[in-house]
């Protein structure tokens, strides 16, 4: 008999290809190459009325090996998670953490203001704030009764 891991969210890798190919509309992303991708933090986008949320997970890797660059509206965020010293003494039965570089970019809209990106790092999560620009966001028009 055979017995294969089962890993659960494969089964939803259908859908989520469908939800990803549905924000490609709005945050396309760039391809990364497999190198780059070794390491591949999962990301949540939100919008809101004047802004958008990313959350990076970047579990175990320190802010200061982190940037974050936006040219021609493509928004990068690389770094690189470090091994962490290993010995001849150690002896591992199992190790399945994954250490390496990384690289994340998305085409953002060209409805925000790439000159005022905040970020900030708490616990593992990088949070990135990208403002929409003004003129984008929406307007109430009066209606005037006479």
């Amino acid at each position: 008999m055979t017995i294969t891991r089962w890993i659960p969210r494969s089964s939803l890798l259908g859908f989520q290809n469908e939800v990803d190919r549905l924000m490609d509309s709005v945050f396309g992303t760039e391809p990364e190459t497999a190198d780059e991708c070794l390491i591949c933090p999962s990301v949540d986008i939100e919008e809101y009325d004047k802004y958008f949320l990313l959350h990076f997970e970047l579990p175990g890797i320190n802010k200061k090996d982190v940037t974050i660059n936006v040219k021609d509206n493509i928004l990068t965020v690389e770094g690189e998670k470090k091994a962490g010293k290993k010995s001849d003494s150690d002896k591992y039965h199992l190790s399945e953490r994954v250490y390496g570089k990384f690289r994340r970019n998305f085409r953002l809209p060209e409805t925000v203001d790439t000159e005022n990106i905040e970020a900030e790092y708490v616990d593992g999560v990088l949070n990135l704030t990208v403002p929409k620009l003004a003129e984008a966001l929406p307007k109430q028009i009066e209606i005037k009764v006479k």
